[in-house]
């Protein structure tokens, strides 16, 4: 019988399909475990190698999971709106809708063949009107709430009507806009209905505003910093210009102390969690308002180094802040207006990296210094940003590094502040702790009591105050795409409403292009039938808006995180099961939070930060009753992808060989990896008859070395754009799922980069081949009922032990050598005994499960090997009972011995000299003397 991994791998696929053998129970005597990836977006192109590698190592561990006794949710689903189907909408016509369909038949056809234990029972799709219409309900539901800062927490926005109604304003300690103003009980009693409106608007977690925005004019959208690489977008690679846009946003920043105190509560790797930390940014300092000399307007600056106040010799603004227009003088406005245009191309991304460049115009205005009132020159500069504290910062350049070069540049004064430090020195170091001069009251003083002193000094002025600040800014929510969820928003008299549950979902129209409209609009500008009537809740024809009964919907959608950031409860319910609720309580409170997540550390900040906020926000208003998502979240590694190359010789069609290139100009061109044999050898006529750029090399000449043309190798990311993507689909073919899987986790540690060599496959093909040559003969089954020998149970359970270990520390590359190893010794020993290779086959079972499953199935067990429970480790079995020692005489070895562990030093003694060995050495001489260390050594002297 031979290993037809092909026909193999089909009939479990199949078998687990139709017995449902991986679908989860919202309710079990079992522990409950689960066990998430981050669902992926379903491209056009497929999966490439690289994408399984973290499902791999997910599913090995839901399947060790369910060996181990456990309840296992292990889902999956596609985050399915986005903004690749809405361009390949705008180039073809073609509804993203109908792409986005294409492309999850391609996924899943390719995840299925890969043998993942997926419940496809409760499958998602974020761009499915059923589930999307609960991203509405959160957005309804943050609308409809306010972040009290005296609870820490989300509450009803009706409580705060209430509290308006009663008290007014003063009193109440909440996260809104800078700009509210004060009012009593009797003025908001007074207020009109669409004056309470727009104050509520101030409060709320979600909320219009103008904000400076990320805008691409060639996507015609809105992009997220963490859509935006080295200053163009990630998709197209277009550029990004700051832009201010009436936008929704979200006020994470109420929730910035909790995102950050809830990183010291879950299992996540140190430099993830730093990456958050750096993220929210939290500061300690001090609020510090300067006067603008010749206006009634105020610089409000936050400094974590408020005691450094006598060292401020002028103030920079972000070029996008809102006073700059207002107080540039009338010869310094065309360098300045000059300046902001250029830094508007520039996104806050790039002006963040960028510590090099040193550039900045004076605005020609002055600010009063709040102690010795001397002016202070306003520059703007784009190292400060608009978005981060207040857009403005007091330069003190005998303390930082950026400020000093600035007033380097710019030959403005640099007061020193520090006794006894050189002023070019220029940095806080440890100036921390150095007395204070030239700084009026606080000289002498050092920084901890100095700070204190500034800061009542300022209150007393009433121009500052102590203040916790964050980097964390609210979180822009609208985005100027068609594939995305519709807001649940009507406008009346420019104010939002919201569309009531019971109407959800507001699905998305039909529209003639996926383009902006000629004047500016979202491409739901372009749709005829989208109106909202209140009469009979319903969308209704343009043609009927009359600002009475029926309004104008929201045009904007929602960015791609919104379905992302609550898709995990939405899995805890079979689909065929879910009701009137984004999760029944009785799922929630059976599967909490996921146990385990594994994904890419490139959502660091965007996804993980947002569905962390989300979460918290819907325990707050008692919908969930977690108050973290992801217990433990593992990044795994990227498997890189090994390009080939070919070299025109500069400006010629002629290619040279790698191996002839030195010493001349070329210019490396990427070619496909599928025209490429293991020997780096390049199939010309493969290439040049390509149907996608074959006919950029269709008349070039290919100079050879030794008969054949030899291209370039360098590892980079796997990419279809450098053409050395390898399709899963031919590696299951060739040489089947298993190998695929257990290739991929040998390949190295989960969490690390590494290069993807499909030569290497072979070698866990051939160990699989030596598995079913182990069980299975040219005769049939080779396992008997026979009694294992202390071998054969000696390699068994240092593997049970060394698996077990490697899977609980998802160090999954090192128990395929193990495998390896025991099935070698396995061979060496001629083990044949079912009591042994039965418990190995569940071992193997995770990382290769068709073949498992099938030797499982011939050793004549009728249930799935999923179901077996993992073989109990007996260290007993590792126990040594006899001891090989060396027999030495006069301190040289001469033969040894295997002897039992129990024997005392005189039968020890005695056994070995009354050994044949030992008299030949002996020849009839009596020893002077025999030491005997048991379980050591013997020595005979003499």
């Amino acid at each position: 019988m031979t290993y037809n991994f092909n026909d193999i791998e089909a009939k479990w696929q199949k078998y687990w399909a139709e017995h449902k053998t991986f679908q989860a129970k919202n309710q079990s005597e079992k522990p409950k475990y689960y066990v998430l990836d981050m669902f992926p977006y379903p491209s056009g192109a497929g999966l490439h190698v690289g994408h399984p590698l973290g499902y791999i190592a997910s599913d090995i561990y839901a399947r060790y999971k369910r060996h181990k006794g456990f309840n296992v949710l292990h889902p999956q689903g596609y985050d399915s709106f986005g903004l690749p189907a809405e361009q390949y909408a705008i180039q073809t016509g073609q509804h993203p809708a109908i792409t986005t369909e294409t492309n999850i038949a391609t996924y899943r056809r390719q995840l299925d063949k890969i043998g993942f234990s997926f419940d496809w029972s409760r499958e998602v799709r974020t761009s499915n009107p059923e589930y999307y219409k609960w991203t509405q309900w959160i957005f309804i539901q943050l609308f409809n709430s306010w972040f009290n800062n005296d609870t820490a927490k989300a509450e009803a926005i009706s409580t705060l009507e209430t509290l308006f109604s009663k008290e007014g304003n003063a009193t109440v300690n909440a996260v809104c806009d800078d700009n509210v103003e004060a009012f009593t009980a009797e003025d908001w009693n007074g207020f009109s209905a669409d004056k309470k409106q727009a104050v509520l608007l101030q409060y709320r977690l979600t909320y219009l505003a103008e904000t400076e925005v990320n805008w691409c004019p060639e996507l015609g959208t809105v992009l997220a910093n963490d859509e935006i690489v080295n200053g163009v977008s990630e998709r197209g690679g277009y550029p990004v210009i700051r832009k201010k846009m009436t936008q929704w946003s979200m006020r994470i920043s109420a929730y910035a102390e909790r995102l950050l105190q809830g990183l010291n509560d879950i299992d996540w790797t140190d430099s993830l969690k730093e990456s958050q930390r750096n993220w929210i940014g939290k500061s300690v300092g001090a609020s510090v308002t300067f006067n603008v000399k010749g206006y009634d307007d105020k610089i409000e600056v936050f400094t974590t180094r408020p005691d450094t106040i006598f060292g401020v010799s002028f103030m920079t603004l972000a070029p996008e802040h809102e006073l700059v227009s207002k107080i540039v003088t009338a010869d310094q406005k065309e360098a300045v207006e000059a300046y902001i245009e250029k830094t508007a191309k520039r996104s806050e991304r790039e002006r963040m990296a960028d510590v090099k460049t040193i550039s900045g115009v004076f605005t020609g205005a002055y600010a009063e210094h709040p102690f010795t009132k001397e002016p202070i020159a306003i520059w703007i500069g784009d190292y400060v940003l608009a978005s981060y504290g207040t857009g403005a910062v007091m330069a003190v350049p005998c303390g930082d590094q950026r400020d000093y070069d600035f007033a380097k540049h710019f030959d403005i004064a640099i007061p020193n502040i520090f006794e006894g430090v050189d002023i070019s020195e220029a940095a806080f170091g440890e100036k921390g702790n150095t007395k204070l001069t030239n700084s009026d009251f606080l000289n002498g003083l050092a920084y901890k009591e100095a700070t204190k002193k500034v800061i009542a000094e300022l209150e007393s002025l009433g121009q500052g105050e102590g203040k916790t600040n964050y980097r964390l800014r609210d979180a822009v929510f609208s985005r100027q795409r068609y594939w995305g969820e519709p807001f649940p928003v009507y406008y009346v008299n420019g104010k939002p409403q919201m569309i009531a549950t019971e109407h959800l979902p507001i699905r998305l129209p039909e529209v003639e292009k996926y383009l902006p409209t000629e004047t500016g609009e979202p491409p739901l500008g372009r749709a005829d039938v989208w109106a909202w009537c209140t009469e009979t809740h319903t969308v209704v024809s343009n043609e009927n808006i009359n600002n009475t009964t029926v309004f104008p919907l929201e045009l904007n959608t929602m960015p791609g995180w919104a379905g992302s950031s609550w898709y995990f409860f939405r899995y805890m319910e079979e689909a065929s099961k879910r009701g009137d609720a984004f999760a029944s309580e009785e799922a929630l409170n059976y599967w909490e939070s996921v146990d385990l997540y594994i994904g890419g550390s490139e959502h660091a900040t965007g996804h993980l930060l947002y569905s962390r906020f989300w979460v918290k926000f819907l325990k707050d208003r008692g919908f969930v009753n977690i108050e973290e998502p992801f217990k433990k979240l593992i990044n795994q590694g990227m498997i890189l992808g090994t390009s080939a190359f070919v070299y025109r010789e500069e400006g010629t069609n002629t290619y040279l060989s790698h191996g002839l290139i030195e010493g001349k100009k070329v210019t490396p061109i990427h070619v496909k990896v599928q025209y490429v044999n293991a020997s780096d050898e390049l199939d010309i006529d493969g290439l040049k008859t390509d149907g996608e750029f074959g006919e950029d090399f269709k008349d070039a000449e290919f100079i050879l070395e030794d008969d054949v043309y030899k291209v370039g190798r360098e590892v980079e990311k796997m990419s279809k754009s450098k053409y050395n993507v390898v399709n899963p689909d031919q590696i299951c073919v060739d040489y089947g799922a298993d190998s695929l899987r257990l290739y991929e986790m040998f390949l190295g540690p989960l969490e690390q980069a590494k290069p993807w060599n499909t030569a290497g496959i072979t070698g866990v093909d051939g160990f699989l081949k030596k598995v079913w040559k182990l069980y299975v003969g040219e005769d049939g089954l080779n396992v008997t009922d026979v009694e294992p020998t202390k071998d054969n149970l000696k390699t068994l359970h240092k593997t049970i032990k060394k698996v077990q270990e490697d899977i609980e520390n998802f160090s999954f590359n090192t128990s395929v050598s193990t495998f390896m190893i025991a099935v070698n010794e396995f061979n060496a020993q001629k083990c044949v005994s079912k009591s042994v290779l039965e418990p190995f086959l569940i071992l193997l079972s995770p990382y290769a499960p068709h073949i498992a499953e099938e030797l499982w199935s011939q050793l004549g067990n009728s249930e799935s090997i999923s179901e077996a429970p993992f073989p109990e480790f007996d260290a007993s079995q590792l126990v040594e009972s006899s001891k090989v020692y060396p027999i030495s005489f006069n301190g040289k070895m001469r033969f040894t011995l295997e002897l039992s562990l129990d024997l005392s030093k005189d039968e020890l003694e005695k056994i070995v000299m009354a050994h044949e060995k030992t008299q030949e050495q002996l020849q009839g001489r009596t020893p002077k003397k025999v030491i005997v260390v048991p379980g050591k050594i013997i020595n005979i002297v003499g």
